[in-house]
């Protein structure tokens, strides 16, 4: 049942998923999240700066990072975090709990399945990705595989 119901939601994000959107601005994206509902870019509140993450549960560099992350998050208790996979909705689930990132309302966490719209959105080849947008949706910054520092992405995203 649980594998009918992952082909029926990959099945579900790949036809509403958007095939065209605007460069620059953050992309329509469409994911599950760990209790199965569907989140979609357009249920973030935009008032805030935006960060997204895109990541594996099972790479080393992406737990390095959230390790950081929640080292660092009250820089970040003013941005919208989403965090954004390709793993299964039960890995997602299993990662959250253990890393703690259903405590924090600014933190969305869900998976894209095999859809990979936003992998291909950014043509990703290593993880974590980050990219970073304007509380009015700008994309302003770009970091790749494992090259960023969380104090200067706070400022960027807290001083645009």
């Amino acid at each position: 049942m649980s594998t009918i119901l992952t082909c029926v939601i990959s099945a579900f994000l790949a036809i509403i998923s958007p095939a065209f959107s605007q460069q620059g601005k953050v992309p329509p994206f469409r994911i599950i999240d760990s209790n199965k509902k569907l989140f979609k870019a357009e249920d973030l509140p935009f008032e805030k700066p935006i960060m997204i993450v895109y990541f594996s549960p099972e790479c080393e560099d992406c737990q390095l990072f959230i390790n950081s992350l929640l080292n660092k998050i009250n820089n970040f208790r003013n941005i919208s975090i989403v965090m954004i996979t390709y793993s299964p909705v039960e890995i997602l689930k299993e990662f959250i709990i253990k890393n703690g990132l259903n405590t924090y309302s600014n933190i969305y966490a869900g998976t894209e399945m095999n859809t990979l719209f936003v992998r291909d959105y950014y043509n990703i080849s290593g993880l974590p990705f980050i990219s970073l947008y304007t509380k009015n949706g700008d994309l302003t910054r770009i970091y790749k595989n494992a090259n960023y520092n969380l104090d200067t992405i706070s400022r960027q995203l807290n001083n645009p």
